[in-house]
């Protein structure tokens, strides 16, 4: 009958609050003399890209069904969208050697980036996990370089992601008695720390 009845309708329809979306009006309606000649309202309601809120909720419905109880806290900044995740039993949504935290940040970029809005990164951490492991993968590229200057003997690792390899390279790009590279493919694809004095 008018343009609170539609929007309300609306909002039902998409289940969203009047926060959560863009409204056109395209016919204000009448009411028309006694009855006679009454004219709808019709309104275009869009609902706002919201990155924060889709990861959310994609992230408390998986974590629903996976049966855990995970607090997400989202913060956006500079087009990246942080995610922290916080509960008793961080070590299943992490996985081995993160993979399943992985996972998790995959899907929630695929979900929060549907549709022609501009691309937000997605960065998705729990009990400060990928600093730590950034850490750890440094301490064991420079431990690993010494191994392979003393032995002179290349060392293959395991197979690691593309984030975790620029790590390795990026730790060693300047030792002066080894080398790194890429071998295989992925997600069996492996760092190369060979020896290799680098020329000056």
């Amino acid at each position: 009958k008018n343009i609170d009845e539609a929007l309300k309708n609306a909002l039902e329809v998409l289940n969203a609050s009047k926060d959560d979306v863009d409204v056109e009006v395209i016919d204000e309606g009448s009411k028309g003399f006694l009855g006679i000649g009454n004219k709808e309202a019709k309104i275009i309601v869009t609902v706002k890209n919201n990155p924060e809120k889709k990861a959310k909720n994609f992230l408390d419905g998986l974590f629903k069904i996976w049966g855990e109880e995970v607090e997400v806290i989202t913060n956006i900044s500079d087009d990246i969208l942080k995610i922290e995740l916080k509960g008793d039993n961080m070590g299943s949504v992490i996985g081995k050697r993160g993979e399943t935290l992985d996972a998790l940040q995959h899907l929630t970029s695929l979900n929060v980036n549907t549709g022609d809005d501009e691309f937000i990164k997605v960065s998705l951490d729990t009990e400060n996990y990928r600093e730590k492991r950034n850490q750890t993968l440094a301490e064991l590229a420079k431990k690993l370089a010494v191994r392979v200057a003393k032995t002179r003997k290349n060392m293959t690792l395991e197979p690691m992601n593309s984030y975790e390899r620029r790590i390795i390279h990026a730790t060693l790009q300047d030792d002066k008695y080894v080398t790194t590279y890429s071998v295989g493919q992925s997600p069996n694809r492996k760092v190369v720390i060979a020896y290799g004095k680098k020329s000056e």
